[in-house]
């Protein structure tokens, strides 16, 4: 990823509040390395239901996760509020490269930051397709801005 060691918030245009589990904590008090990817997972779609008009039961399609990284900057540990942030890096035909930052509520900076790649398939033949025109157009309206 090209991005900075680390995002500010104003790099991000759509952010998702998260409630922080006491489950999310570890041994050591602070969340879980694995976690942050659920949150990812959650933000990125809640987002192409409710932003982009996926219809997760009735679609042709499915978006499968073919990457995905994170940095973690500072810790966090419930009961913190945090809110992620949510970009598209790159769009592609078929696939979607999303940058998201972990922000404790109220910060500038990010406290960790990673993303995934999505590739779009159609659900019987597992075959990439193009993404449809209704998930692209909001897609393209979360374009980082960095």
């Amino acid at each position: 990823m090209a991005l900075s060691a680390s995002l500010d918030r104003d790099a991000f245009c759509v952010f998702y509040p998260i409630t922080t589990r006491w489950a999310d904590n570890d041994i050591y008090g602070h969340i879980n390395n694995v976690v942050y990817y659920s949150y990812f997972d959650t933000v990125v779609n809640r987002f192409l239901i409710e932003q982009a008009g996926l219809n997760i039961q009735e679609d042709e399609i499915v978006a499968f996760v073919v990457q995905s990284h994170c940095d973690y900057l500072s810790p966090l540990a419930y009961p913190d509020s945090i809110e992620i942030g949510l970009g598209v890096e790159k769009l592609g035909t078929s696939s979607v490269t999303y940058c998201l930052g972990v922000f404790k509520k109220g910060a500038n900076t990010a406290s960790a930051h990673g993303g995934f790649v999505h590739v779009f398939v159609d659900k019987i033949t597992n075959k990439s397709v193009s993404i449809p025109v209704h998930l692209r157009r909001a897609l393209e309206l979360i374009s980082l801005k960095v």
